[in-house]
């Protein structure tokens, strides 16, 4: 057998090992191990992560009683479909998701990603109500599979060549009281969003056709877009008055990271369907649709299936999360480190006149870059100057937005009042580094 290379040979050779949509993607850090809110290189270099893996490490990177719940079931088992055959930690996991989620919000199918879950509400969405048509929103990510692009729209490059899609998806504008074409503020959003939709029923697809509206209930990829506080209350009514299913993409929002549980409790609405990810078992792939029992059991045996879905690994590393979660208070801690930087952001948009909007819920914050004297013209290129400059002061965060020109943070929910103020002087030191560059 040949000798193994090291991974720094390895690194050297990336292009030829991994595709390029998986391989070209920045900063590109080489990573060793990761504890709390950091990534460590083997250089012993650390960076604070906030991006938490994508959402997905909501209670820190490798959690003691995460990892010490994986070990002990997989010292029991490791697969097991579900099914084929019964374990404890799906069934323990559903009653202590339960809890947690929605009330009424208690029938699960898991599967393995967020993407996999999309697939699922649409499907079941399609066929318990025997409708064919989806209403999805502009500016909207759910996934990259074929369904979930399908309702994907935030940018085309994630649907080049890959027409066509599913039939019948329509789009309706999601409100955002930054960019409205009837002004700004929350007001004006809402009633766009409210229009278009009943323009749509008007010229393009009936109510009594839509299976379901399938909607994030803040913009994740979009730009961390935070709605009117009555949209989800109105696109609830409408769909009540037609008979529509409400499916809520939480993949992102949920598990904590807007300072509630889900978003759906932050906004006072209970959906017909959930989506849900990421945050769920804090790296262990899982993913789950969530509805109420009177509605999934017309969702019958043999209309879908899995073979990964519901692993006794990944439930055990869920139920430990939810544990965290609850026993740490993150929720609270979220809220209120969340609320510090919503602070500070507001205070560097104070400062520097390239920043044009701060927004976000809990710890998912964004900072929105335009091109002073040029209204609200997106500014992609500031945007990425400020993340290469936050990277060589040891802070990893993630573009968003449909030009690329927002920067959105998601620190695990851990975060520290030191954290958080150390990450506002790397910010105000790259934003002031960027600005001298434009």
């Amino acid at each position: 057998m040949k000798k193994r290379r090291t991974f720094e040979e390895l690194r050297a050779d990336i292009a030829q090992l991994l595709v390029p949509s998986f391989a070209e993607d920045s900063p590109n850090f080489p990573l060793e191990r990761a504890e709390g809110i950091y990534l460590y290189g083997p250089d012993g270099r650390r960076v604070m992560d906030f991006t938490a893996g994508f959402a997905v490490a909501n209670v820190g990177h490798c959690h003691p009683k995460v990892l010490e719940a994986a070990r002990k079931q997989m010292e029991k088992i490791i697969h097991s479909a579900v099914g084929l055959t019964l374990h404890e930690s799906v069934l323990q996991l559903c009653d202590a998701l339960i809890d947690v989620l929605p009330s009424g919000m208690n029938m699960f199918f898991f599967g393995n990603s967020g993407a996999e879950a999309i697939e699922g509400t649409l499907k079941a969405a399609r066929y318990i109500s025997g409708r064919p048509a989806i209403i999805a929103f502009e500016g909207g990510f759910h996934g990259r599979t074929f369904g979930a692009a399908s309702v994907t729209s935030i940018k085309s490059k994630y649907r080049d060549h890959y027409e066509p899609f599913l039939p019948g998806i329509y789009f309706a504008p999601f409100p955002d009281p930054y960019r409205c074409p009837l002004g700004e503020g929350p007001e004006a959003a809402l009633r766009w969003t409210m229009m278009r939709i009943q323009e749509l029923f008007e010229r393009l697809v009936p109510p009594s056709q839509v299976a379901a509206f399938l909607v994030e209930p803040i913009q994740g990829e979009g730009g961390y877009i935070v709605p009117p506080p009555d949209f989800l209350k109105e696109l609830r009514g409408l769909c009540d008055r037609h008979q529509i299913l409400l499916i809520l993409d939480e993949i992102q929002t949920g598990f904590g990271r807007t300072g509630e549980m889900f978003a759906s409790q932050v906004f006072g609405v209970r959906p017909d369907l959930m989506a849900i990810a990421k945050g769920i078992a804090s790296g262990f792939p899982l993913s789950a649709v969530v509805g109420n029992r009177d509605l999934l059991k017309k969702w019958k045996f043999g209309s879908h299936g899995t073979t990964f879905g519901g692993n006794p690994v990944a439930c055990a590393a869920g139920l430990a999360t939810l544990e965290v979660i609850r026993e740490e208070g993150l929720l609270a801690n979220c809220r209120k480190m969340g609320a510090r930087l919503l602070q500070g952001f507001e205070a560097l948009k104070a400062e520097y006149p390239i920043v044009g909007h701060v927004r976000g819920k809990g710890l998912m914050v964004a900072m929105e870059f335009i091109v002073p004297g040029e209204g609200k013209k997106a500014n992609p290129e500031a945007a990425g100057r400020v993340l290469d400059e936050c990277y060589r002061r040891g802070l990893i965060a993630y573009t968003a937005g449909a030009h690329g020109q927002v920067v959105r943070m998601m620190p695990p929910l851990i975060l520290t009042e030191a954290q958080a103020d150390e990450a506002l002087s790397i910010l105000n030191e790259s934003l002031a580094a960027a600005s001298k560059a434009t």
